[in-house]
């Protein structure tokens, strides 16, 4: 199914843009996901350049870390579904822009409100693992088994409830609109898998 090069090159290109900005604070000024900066100035490309930076480490790390486990399968998979190794680096992109629009129309006039992460790619790509294998077992801190649809509902009920806070400047919105993305567009594209899809559920096999 092929090596997953570009969910490495993904990481390593996140990691030192991450690094740079923490610090260099005009990389993060840059980068971030600014709506009323980019209405004004017409700065879309934070759209994209706001999933390579990031709060901290342990932002950094865990959207990384999650990168490398679920991208390792999506990628070879999205090569062999659909015959081309770009359409798995077009989904990534696309996964930043899409998860950042709900919050750009409810922000776009709030000059308080900023965001940054890679969250809502990661988001689909989870949630594209989910859809693909929803009874996968997942280590929860590392050792913690539990199976990987438990998991994203619970990660977007985190994800709700720190959106809700909004005291953090990480994009947790696009938890939710990465995770539907991620959802859509196999299922829209390659319409066979929602019966792939209920055929798992229907057929647990968690730690079996």
């Amino acid at each position: 199914m092929g090596d997953p090069m570009i969910t490495y090159i993904l990481i390593v290109i996140t990691v030192l843009v991450s690094l740079a900005g923490f610090q260099q604070q005009d990389v993060i000024n840059k980068a971030i996901f600014y709506p009323v900066v980019m209405r004004e100035r017409n700065e879309w490309w934070r759209f994209i350049t706001a999933g390579f930076i990031h709060g901290n480490i342990p932002h950094l790390a865990f959207n990384m870390i999650t990168l490398y486990f679920f991208g390792r399968m999506v990628e070879p998979l999205f090569h062999e579904l659909y015959g081309s190794p770009l359409v798995y680096p077009f989904f990534y992109i696309a996964a930043l822009v899409v998860s950042s629009i709900p919050s750009y129309i409810k922000h776009k006039d709030n000059s308080y409100y900023s965001a940054l992460g890679a969250s809502g790619a990661v988001s689909a790509v989870l949630f594209t693992t989910i859809l693909i294998d929803p009874w996968m077992t997942l280590r929860l801190q590392f050792f913690i088994p539990i199976p990987a649809i438990v998991f994203g509902v619970g990660y977007l009920v985190y994800s709700n409830y720190m959106s809700k806070r909004g005291d953090d400047h990480i994009g947790h919105d696009a938890h939710l609109w990465g995770a539907i993305f991620g959802l859509l567009f196999p299922l829209v594209s390659r319409p066979f898998l929602l019966s792939h899809f209920l055929e798992q559920l229907k057929n647990p096999r968690f730690l079996s």
